[in-house]
Parts: structure tokens; sequence; C-alpha cells
């Protein structure tokens, strides 16, 4: 049944601010290690004391690069800075460090995946950096409000998104794109929850078809991708209800409550005017010129869409299993590590997404904990190949002891275990012999067309080789002595 919410779409563009994974602030030599005691990582400088002058941090501006080639977006070669000037308790300079009318980066796009499959392009409209303020800590004292200026300073790159995006499904992919981008380009751990990604959402609606946009409405707070979701899909619904009752709202700044799923106002928007915006006076201009750019870009890691164009195209597997071993750059760069080592690419998809990831996730292990080297386990795939072993014991006895003891080979752990199948006909004869043997009145059912005995004959001729017996070698054998 159609419904009200029908006649609208959505318009939704994302400001993401990723906090820059360098040993020191932007604009000082401040430490920006997380976790410190407040205010042990401050300086005269990232508190703006009179007569202190910042410098920069040549990390953040390549890491400002690195984030606009990997979204193709052109890279600005004079660039300047400007003071964004507004009062809060966290901001202790009384104005942030940022860029206005230079951005470092301009357009780009990033590829989406949707849940139907396809993809979507999503358009950069600037990335820029800027600094981070300190943190007000509302629930250290009763009566008080407590501020802790140790992320004052710490360098952010903002990526302002085009309003490209119609739904909160969009939105959610775009952001968990964004943080596999940071976190591939080693430039952002992209923790949502410690702050180090934070995302803001600016959405509208409009009736479908219509070419004007609606009232936008900014969106903060938001400490989950699943929460950007759950709070825009809040915001469609509430901006559709009012329109429809035909009660008129205003341009405002909201936040989500988590506990709740709804979003509050918290203030008009701001208008750029209201920033006072001027050129950053200690500050000299820096020029990103082409030798910089290049030498940025050869030290470039493989990005996600190029290995999942490398993974289905050059060795055939399926988007699926792209999907999934390109999903987080750790398991990406062990699976590449890997198929070094073994041609059985699919085999070594198959073990990377099944046995291996699921051992991590039974000990809640990152992949930089996992202890078997990608020698090995290919030295492993190749045992099942060679059918020196079968895929159940190897999965199932020689890959935990692997675990174990991770400086063995997976051949010694199978010679220890006495798992290594039997290939020898003369061996495998004496087995066959052995079952038919024990079981004559079978063996007349199995010739008078009861074709399914072969499997109990199977049974018993692995159960007397205790599992070493090569199954299909074993199978050719008693099918052969059967149906001759």
């Amino acid at each position: 049944m159609a419904s009200v919410y029908d006649k609208y779409e959505a318009v939704i563009g994302l400001e993401i601010h990723a906090q820059l994974l360098t040993k020191s602030k932007a604009y000082s030599s401040d430490s920006t290690t997380f976790g410190a005691s407040p205010n042990t990582q401050v300086s005269a400088i990232s508190l703006g004391h009179p007569g202190t002058l910042p410098h920069h941090n040549r990390k953040v501006i390549e890491y400002a690069i690195r984030m606009g080639l990997a979204c193709e977006s052109t890279i600005r070669e004079y660039n300047y800075y400007a003071r964004k000037n507004y009062f809060y308790a966290d901001l202790p300079k009384g104005y942030q460090i940022t860029q206005d009318k230079t951005p470092i980066c301009n357009g780009g796009f990033v590829n989406i995946k949707l849940k139907d499959g396809t993809t979507k392009k999503v358009g950069i409209t600037r990335i820029h950096m800027e600094e981070d303020a300190g943190k007000s800590m509302h629930d250290q004292d009763l009566y008080d409000t407590l501020v802790d200026y140790n992320r004052a300073g710490v360098p952010l790159i903002e990526i302002v998104s085009e309003p490209d995006m119609r739904s909160a499904d969009e939105a959610y992919a775009y952001v968990s794109e964004m943080r596999k981008l940071v976190r591939y380009l080693d430039i952002c751990d992209g923790n949502m929850e410690e702050g180090s990604l934070r995302c803001d959402a600016n959405v509208s609606v409009r009736l479908k078809g219509a070419q004007e946009y609606g009232t936008k409405v900014e969106v903060k707070n938001m400490n989950s991708i699943s929460n950007v979701k759950r709070a825009i899909e809040y915001e469609i619904i509430r901006q559709i209800d009012l329109i429809e009752a035909g009660k008129p709202f205003t341009s405002e700044t909201r936040s989500f409550d988590a506990m709740k799923g709804t979003t509050f106002s918290m203030r008009s928007k701001e208008e750029a005017n209201d920033y006072r915006y001027f050129p950053e006076p200690d500050l000299p201009p820096f020029i990103a010129n082409q030798a910089m750019v290049d030498e940025i870009k050869a030290q470039m890691p493989a990005l996600p869409d190029a290995l999942f164009a490398r993974y289905t195209e050059e060795l055939g597997l399926s988007a699926y299993d792209a999907q999934v071993l390109t999903d987080t750059k750790e398991v990406a760069l062990y699976f590449d590590s890997l198929i070094h080592h073994t041609s059985n690419t699919k085999a070594a998809a198959n073990w990377v997404m099944g046995a291996v990831k699921s051992y991590l996730n039974e000990n809640a292990l990152e992949m930089a904990d996992f202890t078997i080297v990608p020698e090995n386990l290919a030295a492993l795939i190749q045992l099942i190949d060679d059918n020196k072993i079968s895929n159940s014991v190897a999965s199932q006895r020689v890959f935990p002891a692997m675990i174990e003891s991770p400086e063995k080979s997976p051949l010694s752990i199978a010679q220890e275990l006495n798992v290594l199948q039997e290939s020898d006909s003369a061996f495998l004869e004496g087995l066959v012999d052995q079952v038919l043997s024990s079981m004559p009145d079978k063996v007349e059912e199995y010739k008078n067309g009861k074709k399914g005995l072969l499997g109990l004959f199977m049974g018993q001729l692995m159960k007397l080789s205790q599992g070493k017996a090569d199954p299909k070698e074993s199978s050719r054998l008693l099918s052969e002595r059967l149906d001759g």
C-alpha cells in the first residue's frame, strides 16, 4: 500500500571529520597519543598564548593529499590557511585554524556498494585540513563542566560530500566506504567510538521530481555508522510529518539521542559570515607542487576498488568473495600475500573467509594477532591439493595444531599427528579386500542394484585406515572391484 512518505525523497550530504594518525599536532609538536591524562599534551602554542607561532606539519599535508588522490580529487597547488572565529569553552584560542576558500582537494568521488549489488558514485565537494577542539566533560563533576585540551590542535581533514545520497542506507554505505578508505590509507584509525572519525549529516526532503532543495537540517553527535543511519531515518520521517502537517521549520543544528533514537534541536544553523573567516596571519602559504604529489602517489597502497577488480577479473573470484576479502585492509593484505605462495586462489579465499576469520572472531582477535604466516597456510593448501591430507583433517586437526605451533610446517604437523593420506595401491587394495570380505551380504545387495552402499564401504575403509586412505583412489578401487 502506498504511504504518504513515498511521495518524498531525501537529499543527504555528509561531512566527515577524520583525525589523522600523526605523532604531533597540526601546528605544534604536542603529542597526539590517545588516552593520556587530561591536559598533559598541551603547550603554549596549542593553547594560543600571546607571542606564540604555529608551524606546518608536513605529515598532515601528505595525508590530506593521499585522501584526495584516493578520491580522484584535484590537488590544489597554492594553499592558504584561514581563521574560523567562534567562542566555545573547549576552543582555547577562540578560533580554529582551517582552510576556507582554498581547500587542498577539490571535487572527486567515491563508489559505494548498495544492498542490491549495484554501485553508486557519490561526489566529493572538497577536502580541507583543520585542527580539532578540546573536549568538554560533563560527567566528571557534579557542579561544573571540565575541559581537557589534549585534543585541541589534533589534525583533522574534513571530507564534504555532494548532496548525492537519497536514503539512510546510502549514507550508511558511504560512511562505511570512507572508514575503509582512511584505514587502507593508514591516515586514520576510523574509530567512531573514540571520536577519531566523526560524521555530521545534512538532511532535507522534497517531493519526488522536484528540483529545489528543501529546508536543510544538520544532525551531529553520531558515534557509530549504525547511529548515522538511525538518525537520518528519524530525521527524514520527522521532516515529512512536519511538511504534511503544514508546520514550517527552519534550518538548524540538531543532535542525536542514541537511547531514544530521536534528534533534538541544539541551535539555529550558523552562516559562514558568523565565523568571520580571514586569512591566518601566522602561517605562510604552502605549495603542493606536482613533484610532491607524484611522490605521494607513488607510495599509495592498493585501494579496495582496485583490489576488488583484480580479485574478480584476474583471479575469477565471485563478487561476494572479493567484497569480504577487501572489507578490511589487514585481511586483504594477508590474502594478497597468501596468493603469492599458492595458485589455488579459490581455496586461499575459502580458508581466509572460513577457518581464519572464524578463529579470529571466536577469540576476539585482529588479523595482526594471527600467528600462521601466509607461506605455511599455502603449504597446508598444497597438502590438500596433493591429496596428502583431506580437507576435513586439515581444518579440524592440522590447522588448530598450526595455530598452537606456528613455527612448525603443516607437513611436519601432519606427520606428528599421523594423518597423512595413503595413496599406495597395494595398501589401499588390502583395505578394500578387508572391507568387502567382512560384508559379503552387503556386497551381494550392491551387485543387485543397491549402489548407495558404496558410501558404507567407503566409511568402513576410512575407519580401518584411521582416515589416512586417499578417498579418491579408495573410491575408484572399490568401484572397480564391485563393478568388475
